[in-house]
């Protein structure tokens, strides 16, 4: 019960972040001083309706579980089965379900608002169209069941490695196990880790791993006719259901919340990088005008400083004043500490290529006072010399300022999605934050 008041902070933080995003991507705000461009709105419209609805989806409430798997699996009879009635349509014929079907889902306790999702067999639809849809169920649903029956195929495990990569909570439902009487969960498991020997850790553990029946075989029952004779009846058990239900209802019980909140940011996330990248690629013209006005800022800032110390703090305040210059013609909002840490983390990341240009520029800066010193008491002719070093150090000064200004756009294509509030951020926390036995903590790294 002592994570109940951790998953209540996550959640309400998740709900501010998204009421945040959702409040400055609709405002006219995020325009800045520059004229809002009619192409650009038209296209980042579906985007801006997709940060919307994450943000209504954590309101509502309503968990989404999804049924994935390959043909035949037997997906919609989980779903049936699940429901104790027979909603959905099933067959001996593969491909019964065509697209996907939504079923409102009232468990026992009545507390939880759940809907399932059928999907149609990952195997069944062909080339884009299948993969589309899957990312496109994949992406609303909260919990996702991947149903196998028998041993997993390559397909069904590149799939599942997908979904991990979507962040996607996931249960194995091991279906039809009345057909696999010598199956056991240690069986499945030891096949699941000899899979997973590509990655750092398995796919599932074994408390991940549900074994069911959801539509039994009938079993053939003698039976004595009124005349004596022997006949021979069909007997239906009934479906075992059981342990998905208590599976799915205590996960829901405890991290229901944290599910939710996960999935509404990884959907917002989604619909800022779009925006980002789309405004990105719209006002690539504008944005090189930046990049290269800013370099000549600090060629000139860093040429004409006489001392090589202060050379370093003045390129710095170029670059940063360029950082936020690049975020308000894309729309972002970015406070000056933020675009620091941009900064410290472009810097990092280019590593020994702007560490040369640091370098050359303080043993330039040196060379430039030294210069200057010696040649106003001993050599007025050094001038020249300075003029050289002044040329080369600017030179080198402009060329590490545009290389820090493409960096910044790549990291802008993020949408600004770091801070305290910011969606990768909370993403973060609520994984971090997640018990160890909770689905989510298997989302750890």
């Amino acid at each position: 019960m002592a994570s109940k008041p951790v998953v209540t902070s996550l959640y309400s933080l998740a709900r501010t972040s998204l009421q945040q995003s959702v409040s400055w991507y609709s405002s006219q705000r995020r325009h800045w001083n520059y004229p809002p461009n009619a192409d650009l709105q038209g296209a980042v419209r579906d985007d801006l309706r997709a940060l919307r609805a994450a943000s209504e989806k954590l309101e509502q409430q309503i968990i989404k579980i999804a049924a994935f798997g390959l043909v035949s699996r037997g997906k919609s009879s989980v779903i049936n089965a699940l429901l104790g009635e027979k909603v959905l349509d099933t067959g001996p014929i593969n491909g019964v379900t065509k697209w996907p079907k939504s079923v409102s889902w009232n468990p026992p306790s009545g507390k939880i608002k759940i809907e399932l999702i059928d999907t149609p067999g990952l195997d069944e639809i062909d080339g884009e169209t299948r993969a589309n849809m899957a990312r496109e169920i994949s992406a609303q649903a909260d919990l996702i069941l991947f149903v196998i029956a028998g041993d997993i195929t390559r397909t069904e495990y590149l799939a599942l490695l997908e979904l991990r990569q979507a962040l996607k909570p996931l249960i194995l439902v091991f279906n039809k196990i009345d057909l696999f009487p010598e199956t056991d969960l240690d069986t499945i498991y030891q096949q699941l880790q000899q899979l997973s020997n590509q990655t750092h850790k398995p796919l599932f553990t074994p408390d991940e791993i549900v074994l069911i029946s959801a539509q039994p075989q009938p079993l053939p029952i003698r039976i004595e006719l009124p005349d004596g004779s022997v006949g021979e009846e069909w007997e239906y058990p009934a479906p075992m259901i059981q342990p998905l239900q208590e599976k799915i209802l205590q996960i829901l019980n405890r991290e229901g919340k944290a599910l939710l909140a996960l999935n509404s940011l990884t959907q917002a996330k989604v619909a800022q990088k779009n925006i980002a990248r789309k405004t990105i690629e719209m006002r690539d013209k504008e944005a090189e005008e930046i990049i290269w006005r800013y370099g000549k800022y600090k060629a000139l800032i860093v040429a004409v400083n006489p001392i090589a110390f202060l050379d370093l703090m003045g390129g710095f305040v170029s670059d940063l004043m360029m950082i936020r210059a690049l975020a308000r013609l894309y729309g972002l909002p970015i406070t000056s500490y933020e675009a620091g840490r941009l900064w410290q983390t472009i810097i990092k990341s280019l590593g020994s290529l702007l560490l040369g240009e640091v370098a050359s520029m303080m043993m330039l800066g040196w060379a430039k006072t030294g210069a200057i010193i010696s040649s106003l008491w001993e050599n007025p002719s050094g001038f020249t010399m300075v003029a050289s070093t002044v040329l080369t150090q600017g030179a080198i000064a402009a060329y590490g300022s545009y290389i820090v200004g493409k960096s910044t756009q790549v990291y802008l294509e993020n949408g600004c999605t770091w801070g305290n509030y910011g969606l990768d951020t909370v993403i973060g926390e609520i994984i971090a934050q997640s018990p160890p036995d909770a689905i989510i903590s298997r989302l750890r790294g």
